[in-house]
């Protein structure tokens, strides 16, 4: 696995698929130090697999690294990879985290997919392999459930 980042600094398309996309990591530059990080992207957009429609949302991820950070860029191609692939919400969500993990072997992960509604309905998704070391804060995401005009 490659430890210098190769997109960084230059142009990079966006990958056509999730498979496509290369997930990069940099050394965590205090290793000794449990804290948390977070991404927030406000615009991931997916496809409907059964009806091909947009589906928008929301994620938010938080990690505790363990000698590995994610780096940012490759994380936005990556994420912006799902906007014509066909998938659930909860794959979409399930399989970022899954594939991060992976990646970081972080002490600790969770995801937060928060769909905006399409149907009359929205679906938010939440994952988290493990339990959060102990004396680690992590604010609440910060994402409204939806709620209805009224």
């Amino acid at each position: 696995m490659r430890t210098k980042p190769r997109q960084l600094g230059r142009s990079v398309p966006i990958p056509a698929s999730p498979a496509d996309a290369v997930l990069e990591r940099v050394r965590d530059p205090h290793p000794d130090t449990n804290y948390v990080a977070r991404f927030t992207f406000p615009e991931f957009t997916a496809i409907c697999p059964i009806t091909g429609q947009p589906d928008f949302a929301t994620l938010v991820i938080d990690y505790v690294p363990k000698g590995w950070l994610v780096e940012s860029k490759s994380l936005k191609l990556y994420l912006n990879s799902y906007r014509n692939h066909g998938a659930f919400h909860e794959d979409c969500t399930v399989a970022i985290g899954k594939k991060l993990v992976a990646l970081l072997r972080p002490k600790w992960l969770r995801i937060g997919g928060y769909f905006h509604p399409r149907g009359g309905m929205p679906i938010d998704v939440f994952w988290q392999p493990g339990k959060m070391p102990s004396g680690v804060w992590a604010p609440d995401q910060g994402v409204a459930t939806y709620r209805a005009r009224g």
